[in-house]
C-alpha cells in the first residue's frame, strides 16, 4: 500500500511539473515602446527591424526574436530588450560608420581590385567586428590562392569623432609558395610524368615566369583531383580514390606537392542493355545497342558512357519524347562491370520561368544561347543536363550549377542557373632552338570579350625563315544563328632566297564561318583575300625570275571536319578527319589548293598510345599557268625525320622548289616500360613516309620518289625546358636529298 501511495505522489508531481512546464508563457500587452542610444538610426526605423508595434501580445520568445532581428541588422554593437510596466525598452549601441578603408602592402593594381571584390566591408557602412572576422578570412584565403602563402594581414582600427573609423589592411605579402616538386604515391600505375601532364599545377620552373599555376593553390588542387579521377575513370579504373592531396613543406621554404592515388583493379565492360518505354520504336536503338557490342570486354571508360548516354539524347530528342528520365544502373562481377541504362517517362511538367544569377561580366543573351530548353516548353531532364554542360564548355566559368523549383502553378517548375565566372584572358610567350633554327613567339588572347562570348587572339611567331602576325576575332554565335564568324588579319614575311631562291611578303584577310552540321561534324565556309610581293634571286633560274612581282589572290574556302577524338588534348582514342578546299575567284595564278588530314589513336596497351597519320596536300592552276614558288608545297620536318627541313623534292639548279603535290604517313608508338623510372623522359618508335612531286613549269625536274624513315624519338623535360631528339634512319631516297640524322629540339611556352 505504501508503495503505491509512493507511486502515486511522483505520478501527481510529475503531472504538476508537465503541467509547468507546458503551460504557455506568458505575454503581456504593451502599452508604449521607448528607445534609446539610437542617433543615426531612427525610432521608427528600429520598431520596423524589430517588428513591434503598441498592444501587441509579446511573450519571452518573441522577446528573444526581436533581439535576434535587430542583430541581424549588423547596425547595432549592443542591443538589450526587456518589458518594465507593460513599456518594451528596446536599448541600443550603434555600430561605427566606416568613413575609409585603406589597403597597404599590395602594389599590384589588379591584385588590389580583386582583393576589394573578396571584402564585405565598405566605405560609408557599417562596422561590424562579426564581418570584420569573416573579411580577414576570406583576405587570406585569397592571398592564398595567388601563392602568397607566407603572407600576414594586420587589421588597424582608428576611432574617430562621431562614432567613425578607418579600416586600414596592412598586408606583407612575402614570397610566393612555389611548387617545387610534384610527387604522387599509392597505387598509381601509371608514371609521374604522364600524371603531371594531366593536372594543371606545375612544377616551378624559371622558364615559366608568366604561369601562374606553378605556385600552390588550394583550388587548383583541389581541381587537380577532380582531373585525376577522371583520367583514370577513363582508362578502366572504376573504383579509383584519390587518397589524399597535400602540400609538404620543404626546408628551403617551398612545397612538395603530392597525390596519394589507390587505382585499385582493372574493370573491362560486361553485359550493356538499354530499357526504354513500350510505346518507343525499339529499332531507333539499334546503332545504340551496335556500338555495345564493339564495346565489350573493352577497358571501362566514362567517356564511353557519355558517349552512349549522348547517342540515346540524340534519338529520344528527334523523336520528340519530351518528359523522360535517364538513369543508368551498374553491376560489378568479377573484372566485369554490367550496365543497364533506363529511359522512362515522367510526369509532364512546364518551364515557367529561366533565372541567371552570377554573371556579373558575361551577357546573359551569351549564356541563354546554350540552353536547349525554353520558357514555356515541356520540362526535359535530358536537355536541361545538356544545357548546363553547353554552359560549362564556354570555359567562362569556374562553377555552373542549376536548381529546379516549383513553379505557380502544380505542372510548372522554375530553373534558376548560378554561376560563377572567371578570368578569361591570356598571355603566353615562347622560345625555341635547334637544328632547324631558332624561334619566338608571343601572343595574348580574350575569350570573353566584353562579356560577348567573342575571343580575340593576337600573336607573332618569329623564326629564322618566318616572320608571321595576326590578330583574329571569333564569334562563336554570330546574331543567334548557332555559327561562328571569323574575322582575321595576318602579315607574313618568307626568306627562303638561301633553299629556295625568292622571298615574299604577304598581307591579307579572311572572313568565314562554321558550324556543327550533325553530331562531331562541323562545316565551314570561308574566304581569304591576299596581296604579296615576290622577289626572285639573281642566280634562280630563268622560270622562277619570270614569278618576280606583285600578286593578288582572292578564294573561297570550304572546310569539312568530323571529329571523334574523346579529347582534344593529350589524346588517347578516337579520330579526326578534315578535308580543306580553296577556290580561286579572282587571282593572278588561279590556284586551286586540296588539303586531306586524318589521324586515329589507339591504346595498344597499358601506357601506350599508338597513332597512324595520312597528310595529302595538291595545288594546281586553274588556267594552266604555274602556280606562284611561294604556293608550292613542302613536307614539313615532322612528317619526315632523317631528311633536313625542306631538303627534299624537286631541285631547280641549288633551289629547292617544292611540288605540286605531296603525301605523308606516320607511325607512332610510346615505349612505356624503357626507364620506367626516370620519369621525366618519354621514348617513342616512329616510322615516316613522304613524296612530293609536280613541276609545273619543267616536268624533267620531277623526281617522284618516296622518302621514308624509322627512327627512335625522345622528350626530356629538363631544367630548362623540355628538350626533344629524334634518331632517324633513312630507308628510301633520291639523291639530291640531304640527310638529317640527328634532330634536337628545345623550347617552352611560358
Amino acid at each position: 500500500m505504501t508503495k503505491i501511495k509512493s507511486i502515486f505522489k511522483i505520478n501527481f508531481l510529475l503531472v504538476i511539473f508537465f503541467y509547468i512546464f507546458s503551460a504557455p508563457l506568458k505575454a503581456d500587452v504593451i502599452k508604449d515602446i521607448n528607445i534609446k542610444g539610437n542617433d543615426r538610426i531612427s525610432s521608427e526605423t528600429i520598431k520596423m527591424f524589430a517588428g513591434v508595434s503598441k498592444n501587441d501580445d509579446l511573450s519571452e520568445n518573441d522577446l528573444n526574436k526581436i533581439l535576434k532581428d535587430l542583430y541581424n541588422t549588423n547596425f547595432f554593437d549592443l542591443v538589450s530588450v526587456k518589458i518594465n510596466n507593460k513599456i518594451l525598452l528596446i536599448e541600443v549601441k550603434e555600430n561605427p560608420i566606416i568613413q575609409n578603408i585603406n589597403y597597404e602592402g599590395i602594389k599590384s593594381s589588379s591584385i588590389l581590385e580583386d582583393l576589394k571584390k573578396n571584402v564585405s566591408l565598405k566605405s560609408r557602412s557599417s562596422f561590424n567586428k562579426i564581418i570584420l572576422t569573416n573579411d580577414k578570412k576570406r583576405i587570406q584565403s585569397f592571398l592564398k590562392d595567388l601563392g602568397y602563402y607566407f603572407s600576414q594581414l594586420e587589421i588597424l582600427i582608428e576611432e574617430l569623432e562621431d562614432n567613425k573609423v578607418n579600416l586600414t589592411y596592412k598586408v606583407t605579402l612575402g614570397k610566393k609558395a612555389k611548387i617545387k616538386k610534384i610527387s604522387f604515391i599509392g597505387d598509381k600505375i601509371f608514371k609521374d610524368k604522364k600524371l603531371r601532364s594531366i593536372i594543371l599545377s606545375e612544377e616551378y620552373k624559371s622558364w615559366k615566369f608568366l604561369s601562374g599555376k606553378k605556385y600552390l593553390n588550394e583550388s587548383m588542387i583541389s581541381y587537380d583531383e577532380r582531373l585525376l579521377k577522371n583520367f583514370y575513370l577513363n582508362k578502366g579504373y572504376y573504383n579509383v580514390v584519390i587518397n589524399s592531396s597535400f602540400a609538404k613543406l620543404t626546408e628551403d621554404q617551398n612545397f612538395e606537392l603530392i597525390f596519394n592515388i589507390d587505382a585499385k583493379s582493372k574493370l573491362f565492360f560486361g553485359d550493356l542493355k538499354i530499357e526504354i518505354p513500350k510505346d518507343f520504336s525499339k529499332s531507333n536503338y539499334e546503332d545504340v545497342e551496335k556500338f555495345f557490342q564493339k564495346l565489350e570486354n573493352e577497358p571501362y571508360s566514362i567517356n564511353r558512357i557519355e558517349d552512349i548516354v549522348e547517342k540515346i539524347e540524340t534519338i529520344t530528342i528527334n523523336e520528340q519524347y519530351e518528359s523522360i528520365k535517364a538513369s543508368i544502373d551498374e553491376n560489378i562481377t568479377s573484372n566485369k562491370i554490367n550496365i543497364n541504362f533506363r529511359i522512362k517517362e515522367t510526369e509532364k511538367f512546364f518551364i515557367e520561368r529561366i533565372n541567371i544569377f552570377g554573371n556579373n561580366v558575361t551577357r546573359e543573351s551569351v549564356i541563354r544561347n546554350q540552353i536547349e530548353i525554353d520558357e514555356g516548353d515541356p520540362f526535359n531532364e535530358i536537355l536541361y543536363a545538356k544545357s548546363l554542360n553547353n554552359i560549362k564548355s564556354l570555359n567562362f566559368f569556374e562553377n555552373v550549377t542549376g536548381e529546379i523549383l516549383d513553379g505557380k502553378n502544380f505542372n510548372s517548375k522554375i530553373i534558376n542557373l548560378n554561376i560563377t565566372e572567371k578570368a578569361t584572358g591570356e598571355i603566353f610567350a615562347g622560345v625555341g632552338t635547334g637544328t632547324d633554327g631558332s624561334s619566338f613567339s608571343f601572343g595574348i588572347k580574350e575569350n570573353n570579350y566584353l562579356g560577348r562570348g567573342v575571343k580575340v587572339d593576337s600573336n607573332l611567331n618569329v623564326s629564322d625563315e618566318r616572320i608571321k602576325g595576326r590578330l583574329a576575332v571569333s564569334n562563336p554565335n554570330y546574331k543567334n544563328s548557332d555559327k561562328n564568324l571569323d574575322l582575321a588579319l595576318e602579315a607574313t614575311s618568307i626568306d627562303r632566297l638561301g633553299t629556295s631562291g625568292y622571298k615574299s611578303n604577304v598581307t591579307g584577310f579572311s572572313i568565314g564561318t562554321q558550324f556543327e552540321y550533325f553530331d562531331d561534324f562541323r562545316f565551314g565556309l570561308s574566304t581569304k583575300n591576299t596581296f604579296e610581293k615576290i622577289s626572285v634571286d639573281s642566280n634562280a633560274s630563268d622560270k622562277q625570275k619570270k614569278q618576280d612581282g606583285n600578286y593578288f589572290d582572292s578564294f573561297i574556302g570550304l572546310n569539312f571536319l568530323y571529329d571523334k577524338r574523346n579529347q582534344k588534348f593529350q589524346t588517347t582514342s578516337g579520330f579526326f578527319s578534315n578535308y580543306n578546299i580553296n577556290l580561286p575567284v579572282l587571282s593572278d595564278t588561279n590556284t586551286l589548293t586540296n588539303v586531306y588530314n586524318y589521324k586515329i589513336f589507339k591504346e595498344l596497351y597499358e601506357n601506350n598510345i599508338s597513332t597512324l597519320s595520312f597528310l595529302f596536300k595538291s595545288a594546281n592552276s586553274l588556267s594552266g599557268d604555274d602556280i606562284k614558288l611561294s604556293e608550292r608545297l613542302y613536307i614539313p620536318g615532322n612528317k619526315i625525320r632523317g631528311f633536313e627541313t625542306g631538303k627534299i623534292g624537286p631541285k631547280d639548279g641549288s633551289d629547292y622548289i617544292g611540288g605540286n603535290f605531296a603525301s605523308t604517313i606516320n607511325a607512332t608508338t610510346t615505349i612505356p616500360m624503357i626507364l620506367e623510372n626516370v620519369q621525366s623522359v618519354d621514348i617513342v618508335l616512329f616510322a615516316d613516309a613522304a613524296n612530293i612531286w609536280g613541276v609545273d613549269y619543267n616536268s624533267s625536274l620531277d623526281k617522284n620518289g618516296i622518302r621514308s624513315s624509322v627512327g627512335l624519338g625522345i622528350d626530356w623535360l629538363t631544367a630548362v625546358g623540355p628538350l626533344t631528339f629524334s634518331f632517324a634512319y633513312p630507308i628510301t631516297k633520291e639523291s639530291s636529298d640531304i640527310e638529317e640524322t640527328f634532330r634536337f629540339n628545345i623550347g617552352t611556352s611560358f
